[in-house]
C-alpha cells in the first residue's frame, strides 16, 4: 500500500523496431550508479513494460512527494545515461527519452 508521501508517476516512450532485446538486456545491466541516483533522488518501485504490437514503453514508478523533477535532466549521470538509450529509443535534442506523461484515472489497492 502506497504511503501519503509518494506519489504514483506513469509515462510512456517509444523504442525503435528490432530493438527490444537491446533494451531489455540494456536495463538487466543497469549501472550502479544510476540506480543509486534514482533512489536518492526519491524514485521507488520503478517497472517498465513494453507493448511488443507497438513497441510503446509504459513507465509507472513512485515517487516522493518532495521529488525535484528539475534534478535528473541536469545529472551527468543520467545525460550519459540517455546518451547511452538514444540510439535505439526516440529521443529530443537532448537525447533525452521522448516521454509523455499519463493521467491516472483508476487505482485499486
Amino acid at each position: 500500500m502506497p504511503t501519503t508521501n509518494t506519489i504514483r508517476n506513469a509515462f510512456k516512450m517509444k523504442l525503435k523496431p528490432g530493438f527490444e532485446a537491446e533494451y531489455k538486456k540494456r536495463h538487466d545491466e543497469i549501472w550502479p550508479e544510476l540506480a543509486s541516483l534514482l533512489s536518492e533522488t526519491g524514485i521507488q518501485d520503478y517497472s517498465i513494460f513494453l507493448d511488443e504490437e507497438t513497441l510503446i514503453l509504459f513507465a509507472v514508478q513512485k515517487i516522493s512527494a518532495d521529488f525535484d523533477e528539475n534534478l535528473l535532466p541536469n545529472h551527468p549521470i543520467v545525460k550519459k545515461w540517455w546518451a547511452f538509450m538514444g540510439d535505439i529509443m526516440e529521443t529530443n535534442p537532448d537525447n533525452s527519452p521522448v516521454a509523455i506523461g499519463l493521467k491516472e484515472v483508476f487505482h485499486l489497492d
